[in-house]
């Protein structure tokens, strides 16, 4: 259908509608004027142009109506319809359960978001990657227990995105979806595992430490022995990483 059609189709469904819902139609073609930019990676298996437009066009209209930063429930959502409607086969995965947040195509995607005010471009963070639960968390051999959930929890999940708001609010908003290769996540398994013998939190902290092959750190694992025993990617250089899409919007 081409858009001369598209539009006589909805000026038809138009005259049905209330007041309210005509304004708030005027609000969203509004927030369609404003300046964007959208910018994919032409090397990107996973944007193509059609995803590009689309998840775009779904920001813009997220922004009309708040202005928070995209959540994580709303990523997953868009991923699975969008996909949907570029012919894929595409699902949510049920809520609760470890292992992949929705799948494409018969590739399991783990989704992240980041949001922080004290946000990085060039190092990504994953404040809460899983939940650590209860038990020993002494020494580093405990953490050794520790990372191995880790290296478990890789095997549930084909690819890792993230999307990043990487400015926000007096500033334009600026999105990043970013994919953490899993080569790179593995890398853990031979990192350095440091407890954090002096600090007064318990149970402690502790940390696996990357590097390259230049002894440079690449990231680092944080397990977090705060009241919700997460586990944290922290300080991950994004030179590692994949830049798929950014996405300009004006405020």
């Amino acid at each position: 259908m081409n858009n001369e059609l598209e539009i006589s189709d909805l000026m038809n469904e138009l005259e049905g509608l209330s007041r309210s819902q005509i304004l708030w139609l005027k609000r969203i073609v509004d927030q369609f004027k404003k300046p964007y930019k959208f910018e994919r990676n032409v090397g990107s298996d996973i944007i193509d142009d059609f995803f590009l437009e689309h998840f775009g066009t779904s920001l813009l209209v997220h922004h009309c109506i708040s202005d928070e930063p995209f959540s994580k429930d709303k990523f997953e959502y868009l991923m699975v319809t969008i996909s949907r409607m570029n012919g894929l086969d595409a699902e949510l995965s049920a809520k609760g359960l470890r292992g992949p947040d929705i799948t494409i195509d018969n590739t399991r995607y783990s989704l992240k978001t980041e949001a922080s005010r004290y946000i990085k471009t060039e190092k990504v963070h994953i404040s809460k990657f899983m939940e650590l639960g209860k038990g020993r968390w002494v020494d580093e051999g405990d953490l050794i227990d520790l990372r191995n959930q880790y290296l478990l929890l890789l095997n549930e999940f084909d690819r890792l995105l993230t999307l990043r708001t990487l400015s926000k609010p007096p500033n334009d908003w600026h999105y990043e979806l970013v994919e953490i290769p899993k080569s790179i996540l593995s890398e853990a398994e031979f990192g350095t595992l440091e407890m954090k013998h002096d600090s007064k939190q318990n149970p402690k902290p502790g940390y696996c430490h990357v590097h390259n092959e230049n002894n440079e750190l690449k990231y680092h694992l944080y397990f977090d022995g705060g009241s919700e025993r997460k586990l944290q990617v922290n300080h991950l250089d994004k030179k590692y990483c994949i830049v798929h899409a950014n996405w300009y919007i004006a405020r």
